[in-house]
């Protein structure tokens, strides 16, 4: 065979070769069950996930589908950690700073009191070494994890009395996870952590006496504001990661193509949640301006967000003390936070505080 002919032949076998393994992928059906720590009917984060599962079939030509099931419908809400990890399930959307107790470093990912804004939070994970650190730590479990939503500034709670000084903090029975837990745990609160699907019957009983959840986007869908009527503004979780978190065995052993989809469609949703928490708390908030739920509205005292303040440094460094892998995130961020607070206090704010100080022109 001359040298024009062998290559025509080789050119045929090489197409013909492609387009048979294409046809058995796109034939072969790859299913994956992700678990939610909150149902999945529940507005921005729920159906997200839901928007998630679609897009990533979509993307796949049908390929590759992905299960959504809800809290407690396959496993507890506070367990899809857990079940991912062995391999239970093949993924879970939900929030870092909840399996503190796994390794109190996870905290650091979701939200630092007195800490990141949403903005600062994403550079530090797209740039600032974030991602690496928290997959590494992940790893230890078997699991991937991508940014699954961010919830922006959230606002510090409902609470059935009005906060009027420190004192008043003082015994209170307060749902709130994470750090902020931790610090609110210095102010002479006693924290808790039980799901969202739970707290608005253990706030109408007296179970507890104040929660936090995420801000008038969601809180006032949950109802809180008909058992509590006192809305404080925050400090505890200046941003919110939330977590789109695969098996990591089993991702790994996905086609490439599949890791890809599943990459794609994380960022997309991450952006949509993120995007969707920033136009509906602005939406529900001129509903509670208008005195539409008999809310009262306000700002945490100034010796409670000073005792806070002081609380929170307290608390990171004894953590960096006592844990490794806390000291070796909490470092990263300690030399991060410098650099990126100068960018942020010498235009974005300053914008902030410029235009807010004299007349709008839109």
């Amino acid at each position: 065979m001359d040298r024009r002919k062998f290559l025509k032949a080789a050119g045929v076998t090489a197409v013909a070769s492609t387009a048979f393994t294409t046809n058995l992928y796109a034939k072969r059906i790859t299913r994956l069950k992700v678990c939610l720590s909150w149902p999945k009917t529940l507005p921005i984060m729920g159906e997200g996930a839901l928007w998630f599962a679609e897009r990533v079939k979509e993307l796949s030509g049908g390929s590759l589908q992905v299960k959504i099931f809800g809290a407690n419908e396959l496993v507890p809400a506070l367990g899809v950690f857990d079940a991912c990890s062995k391999g239970l399930i093949d993924g879970f959307h939900s929030g870092p700073y909840y399996w503190k107790g796994k390794n109190i470093a996870f905290a650091l990912f979701s939200s630092v009191p007195f800490g990141m804004n949403a903005d600062e939070l994403e550079a530090w994970f797209d740039f600032g070494g974030g991602m690496d650190l928290w997959r590494e730590l992940y790893a230890k479990y078997n699991l991937m994890p991508f940014k699954g939503g961010n919830t922006g500034n959230q606002m510090g709670g409902w609470f059935r009395k009005p906060i009027k000084s420190l004192a008043d903090m003082k015994g209170l029975k307060m749902r709130i996870p994470g750090l902020g837990g931790e610090v609110m745990a210095k102010l002479g609160v006693k924290p808790v952590n039980i799901p969202g699907g739970e707290i608005y019957t253990a706030l109408e009983r007296g179970v507890i006496d104040a929660t936090e959840w995420v801000g008038p986007s969601l809180d006032i869908i949950m109802g809180f504001y008909k058992v509590a009527k006192y809305y404080y503004t925050g400090w505890h979780e200046p941003a919110s990661l939330l977590e789109m978190t695969f098996n990591k065995k089993k991702y790994e052993k996905l086609p490439k193509e599949h890791q890809a989809i599943l990459e794609a469609a994380t960022k997309e949703m991450h952006a949509r949640i993120f995007s969707e928490f920033q136009y509906q708390n602005a939406v529900k908030l001129q509903e509670i301006l208008k005195g539409e739920y008999g809310v009262k509205l306000g700002n945490f005292p100034d010796d409670v967000n000073e005792a806070a303040k002081k609380a929170a440094k307290n608390l990171y460094e004894e953590y960096a003390n006592k844990s490794k892998d806390f000291a070796k995130v909490y470092e990263n961020i300690k030399s991060y936070m410098p650099v990126m607070r100068k960018w942020t206090d010498t235009l974005p704010k300053w914008y902030l505080d410029m235009r807010d100080s004299g007349t709008i022109v839109v």
